[in-house]
């Protein structure tokens, strides 16, 4: 989007808050493409947004959210730092997952929101909160309700990965209006870490993406949000169906800590890697994630690349 610089036209349209090259300051970004620009969505107050029309450079744009009353009520310590983001196009509607808690528990909620456009200039643009989809307790739950996912499987029927630490990842199938979870609802967990590794069984972040008869499990593994000090890595695992079993390339099943390296941090460029979603922009495919970032302090910043696949049809990430 480009930045409105007459002051009569900011009375009609929303005026881009900040633009920045490049390497923009993000936290668990998803991306696509809406004609010519991409949207870039991520952790942050009332949902962060960024928009561009060549990858390169950015445009800040006003949060999503201005509040969420419904999550003030359901998660006790919530001020509207929305967490983990996942925006889809289905049925001709945009559809924006996130994820409400408070670090390092799994009292959390699932919502979702929806838009015709992600054009901000069109008369059309509104986001409409639906609220709530799921939630956690602690206490009662062995999982967290975070990090959402949609993903419409090989038969149109549409399903939500979600999970963070405690049991690991879970799927559960929802409504064709993919504002509901079907019922009776029942939670599959399709990935954990039961054993310590590197001295955490942290597992979190699905995303799940389908090619060549496979359903493609990627996750974030170790430990993210300490700048230097993260961990993080992606790994991934395949099924012929969305609900598993989830094997890496040597057989190993996710659900007995199986995961095959995808991409992590190279101590030169990046500390760690983490939280990753795939796209398809002009036609091709990437991968997008975060990067801590090795020459500013750890800061958490954008990372593109192309994303490929091997001869047995296990994904690249092109450097």
């Amino acid at each position: 989007m480009r930045k409105i610089a007459i002051i009569v036209l900011h009375l009609f349209f929303v005026m881009p808050v900040q633009a920045q090259q490049k390497s923009i300051q993000v936290h668990d970004p998803v991306m696509i493409q809406q004609d010519s620009q991409f949207h870039v969505f991520c952790t942050g107050r009332g949902i962060s947004e960024w928009v561009s029309n060549d990858l390169q450079n950015w445009t800040k744009q006003k949060p999503v959210f201005d509040t969420l009353p419904w999550a003030v009520e359901a998660v006790q310590g919530f001020r509207n730092y929305v967490w983990a983001p996942d925006i889809s196009k289905y049925n001709g509607k945009y559809y924006l997952y996130y994820s409400v808690s408070t670090f390092g528990k799994n009292t959390s909620c699932i919502g979702v929101a929806t838009n015709t456009t992600l054009d901000h200039n069109d008369a059309n643009y509104h986001w409409e909160d639906a609220g709530k989809l799921t939630c956690s307790r602690q206490g009662r739950d062995n999982f967290n309700a975070i990090d959402p996912n949609l993903i419409v499987d090989r038969n149109g029927s549409l399903w939500l990965a979600f999970g963070s630490f405690w049991n690991g990842i879970q799927l559960l199938q929802l409504n064709d209006d993919a504002l509901s979870i079907k019922q009776p609802q029942q939670i599959i967990n399709i990935a954990k870490r039961d054993k310590v590794v590197n001295g955490n069984t942290a597992l979190e972040a699905p995303f799940i993406y389908f090619k060549n008869g496979f359903y493609y499990l990627f996750v974030s593994a170790d430990l993210c949000c300490k700048g230097a000090e993260s961990t993080y890595k992606i790994l991934v695992g395949r099924s012929g169906a969305i609900t598993g079993t989830y094997l890496d390339k040597e057989g190993k099943s996710m659900l007995n800590g199986g995961g095959t390296l995808v991409q992590q941090g190279d101590g030169i460029q990046y500390y760690a890697v983490g939280h990753n979603a795939v796209t398809i922009l002009n036609g091709k495919e990437y991968i997008v994630y975060h990067g801590y970032d090795v020459n500013d302090k750890g800061k958490s910043k954008l990372v593109i690349h192309e994303l490929l696949w091997d001869s047995e049809g296990w994904p690249l990430v092109k450097q």
